[in-house]
C-alpha cells in the first residue's frame, strides 16, 4: 500500500468519546482538527469504545490486559513501535486506516479498523492524521448553536445523538449513575473495573469527572 504525497496530510487530535442518550451500546469517536474547528466523528462499538476510554482514562487500570494492551506488550517485547496513524480512505461511510511501523529501521504498513488503529495510536502517543479531502468531506463543526448555554460535552452529546440515530438501531436507554452519591460512585467503578465492565466503568468514571 503507498500512500498519495502529493495530498495533504491533516492531523487530528482526540477529543474523545461521545455515547449516545437515547441508544445503548452506541458511541462516536471524536477527532479534533488541529489546526482548525472541524470535528471528525466515527461511530465505533462497544468493545474499542472501551478500550480507548481506558487509554484517555489513566484512572482506570485493568486487571489483565486488553487485547490493544497486549499488542502494545507484544510489540515492545519484539522493538516494533507505531510510529504514526493515517486514515486514508472514506468508502460508503466507513472509515479506513493503517498503521505505519518501524523495526530496525525498516518501516512497514500496516491495515487496520479506525478504532483500532487509534486505539493502538493511544498506546504508542503516535500521531493520527488524514487527509484534506476526507476531512472536508466529512469533518462537521459540532457548535452549531451558540446561543444556547451549554457546554461542548452537551452540545457534543446531542449531535452525536443525531448522528448515532442514522447508523444504529434504537435499543435500551443507559444506566443512569445520577441518583448515586460520589462515594457509591467510587465502590461501583471499582467494580465494574474488577468485573472488567469497561463499558460500565467509563460511564461511572465520566459521571464522577462531571462531579468534581
Amino acid at each position: 500500500m503507498r500512500f498519495n504525497s502529493f495530498m495533504s496530510l491533516v492531523r487530528l487530535n482526540i477529543k474523545g468519546i461521545s455515547y449516545s442518550q437515547t441508544q445503548n451500546g452506541a458511541y462516536a469517536l471524536i477527532l479534533n482538527e488541529v489546526d482548525g474547528d472541524r470535528k471528525l466523528p466515527i461511530v465505533i462499538g462497544a468493545f474499542e469504545a472501551q478500550s480507548i476510554a481506558i487509554a484517555l482514562e489513566k484512572e482506570i487500570r485493568p486487571p489483565r490486559p486488553l487485547t490493544h494492551d497486549l499488542f502494545k506488550n507484544f510489540a515492545d517485547r519484539f522493538d516494533i513501535i507505531v510510529k504514526q496513524v493515517i486514515i486514508h480512505k472514506l468508502v460508503d461511510g466507513v472509515f479506513y486506516s493503517s498503521l505505519i511501523c518501524e523495526r530496525d529501521k525498516i518501516e512497514e504498513i500496516i491495515d487496520a479498523r479506525t478504532s483500532d488503529a487509534i486505539a493502538l495510536a493511544l498506546r504508542f502517543d503516535a500521531p493520527i492524521f488524514t487527509y484534506k479531502n476526507i476531512l472536508d468531506k466529512a469533518g462537521i463543526y459540532l457548535k452549531v448553536n451558540p446561543k444556547k448555554e451549554e457546554d461542548d460535552e452537551t452540545q457534543d452529546s446531542i449531535l452525536m445523538d443525531e448522528l448515532i440515530a442514522n447508523e444504529l438501531e434504537p435499543n435500551a436507554p443507559r444506566e443512569s449513575f445520577k441518583g448515586k452519591t460520589l462515594e457509591e460512585l467510587h465502590n461501583l467503578l471499582n467494580e465494574a473495573v474488577a468485573n472488567e465492565d469497561y463499558e460500565k466503568a467509563a460511564h461511572i468514571r465520566d459521571e464522577i469527572s462531571k462531579r468534581e
